[in-house]
């Protein structure tokens, strides 16, 4: 049963009062004032707030993600197109350096020359679809997390965009900053690992590495052998770019799945189930 004065605790006491409410009514009888109600809460914000990084507001982040992660997943799906593609090249260039110049070897070189042109075109289409959205995403995860933590994010907002284009600085940039949003998207009573994202930046950075190392070598070649060398490290950057890609999937799943906690805790919009 529910106490008769306040409705909300339970009724411990005679005179169907619960104990705070029966030391209250017997401190009136007493004549001894009543203690003061603490004051109210605070409401959550619910409009932009001004922040050391500028304004910043909360907007839900599930289904930018999502998106992120599908054209993720055609990232990944291209690359398998183009592993084929340099599979064709790689015997064509083969057969051309033991010597063979047939015309069936021409026709296969002709067709692998098409095959090849058309895995780089649906690459090159696919990643540049996943850059705009992931920008746009990683823009949203750090106004954000800025709501969350506005005090722990080491690089100004503009390099948010800007530390994935400048040289030398986008070898570490963008990486920090989303280790600063990791960190401050964390919801609380959980324990923040940065290891998911070291592992997605160390692949990344090897396969880029190893994507112009294969591109270089591939415009210089001019033999038959030297072609399928260049398609060989071109081969093994679309490899590794592949598990850069399954990488930043979980990492977008993640962090995504961790700022959606963090606001269903109490952070100011309602959130979706990722």
């Amino acid at each position: 049963m529910f106490c008769k004065k306040c409705y909300f605790a339970t009724a411990s006491m005679s005179e169907g009062l619960c104990a705070d409410c029966a030391d209250e009514a017997a401190s009136e009888s007493a004549g001894v004032p009543a203690p003061a109600p603490l004051p109210a809460a605070p409401p959550l914000p619910t409009g932009p707030m001004t922040l050391p990084h500028g304004p910043a507001w909360l907007r839900p982040p599930v289904g930018l993600g999502k998106s992120v992660a599908i054209l993720l997943g055609l990232v990944i799906a291209t690359d398998l197109f183009a592993i084929w593609a340099d599979l064709n090249m790689y015997d064509v260039t083969g057969s051309m350096a033991d010597g063979d110049f047939s015309d069936a070897v021409q026709r296969d070189a002709e067709h692998a020359d098409t095959v090849y042109a058309v895995a780089g075109y649906t690459q090159m289409t696919s990643l540049v679809a996943a850059i705009v959205v992931y920008l746009i995403w990683f823009q949203r995860m750090r106004v954000n997390a800025e709501v969350f933590n506005p005090f722990g994010h080491s690089k100004r907002r503009a390099w948010v965009i800007w530390g994935w284009f400048v040289p030398i600085v986008n070898l570490w940039f963008p990486r920090r900053v989303m280790l600063d949003i990791w960190d401050a998207s964390t919801p609380v009573g959980s324990r923040g690992s940065h290891g998911l994202v070291n592992a997605w930046w160390t692949l990344w950075i090897i396969s880029l590495i190893a994507d112009r190392a294969g591109s270089t070598s591939y415009r210089k070649a001019e033999t038959p052998q030297e072609l399928q060398d260049a398609t060989g490290q071109i081969m093994l950057a679309d490899v590794m770019d592949i598990a850069a890609a399954v990488l930043a999937i979980l990492v977008v799943l993640r962090l995504t799945r961790m700022q959606n906690e963090k606001a269903h805790q109490g952070q100011g919009f309602v959130p979706a189930g990722v």
